[in-house]
């Protein structure tokens, strides 16, 4: 199933319930944050308080994307903030096997992130510990930015790999997730899409995230 995952990077922040709001009732399902710490990507965003306040606004799931630096410092306060799904990347975590442990112990879905020039075949061992896996398709730090066609292989690679193993985490993309991607994205089997500038660039987030979504539904043949 297609579902679209509304990314508050590129939204409003002074009004960011309304939008969040507003991107629901368009068809997302799930809220997509961005957590980053100025080392691991250049450019900082927001922390547990915002997920605090932002857990108060929506009944949605909190899909939390930690792009910072020593990740397991920081998941038992975004625990306690509310996040749902929280994700790590590969290239930040000195042990990732016992970051994923940690994640699930305090009751959250784990999930792991693969930036552009990471293979897939690198995270084989630990599939059967996620929930979902995070195709970046753009590289992480800022929104705004084209998709890398070359993540439409690795997107299949883990379909491929989701199948050998008999697993069945999920398949998330985030990065140039629009009009004239989302089609080809979902086709190469992602499930879960991240918008951020697609859905609240223009200032019409209910809008733009219904049209988003139904796209990428025709695409699938959903």
């Amino acid at each position: 199933m297609i579902e679209l995952l509304p990314s508050i990077l590129s939204a409003d922040f002074a009004h960011l319930a309304d939008e969040v709001a507003a991107a629901e009732r368009g068809g997302g399902t799930v809220i997509h944050v961005d957590v980053m710490d100025g080392h691991f990507v250049p450019n900082i965003t927001l922390g547990p308080p915002v997920v605090k306040s932002l857990r108060k606004a929506t009944r949605l799931p909190l899909d939390c994307h930690l792009m910072i630096e020593n990740p397991d410092e920081y998941i038992p306060a975004f625990a306690d903030a509310g996040a749902n799904w929280l994700s790590v990347h590969y290239e930040a975590s000195r042990h990732l096997h016992r970051s994923l442990e940690l994640i699930a112990h305090h009751g959250m879905k784990p999930g792991v992130v693969l930036n552009p020039a990471t293979r897939v075949n690198l995270i084989t061992d630990i599939l059967p510990m996620v929930h979902h896996v995070l195709i970046m398709s753009v590289n992480p730090g800022f929104g705004g930015q084209s998709f890398i066609p070359f993540s439409l292989d690795k997107i299949r690679r883990l379909v491929q790999l989701r199948q050998e193993l008999g697993l069945a985490f999920r398949i998330e993309v985030d990065g140039g997730v629009a009009h004239d991607t989302v089609a080809a994205i979902v086709q190469a089997g992602a499930d879960l899409l991240v918008a951020g500038n697609a859905v609240f660039g223009d200032g019409h987030p209910e809008r733009d995230a219904r049209a988003l979504l139904a796209a990428a539904r025709k695409g699938a043949g959903e």
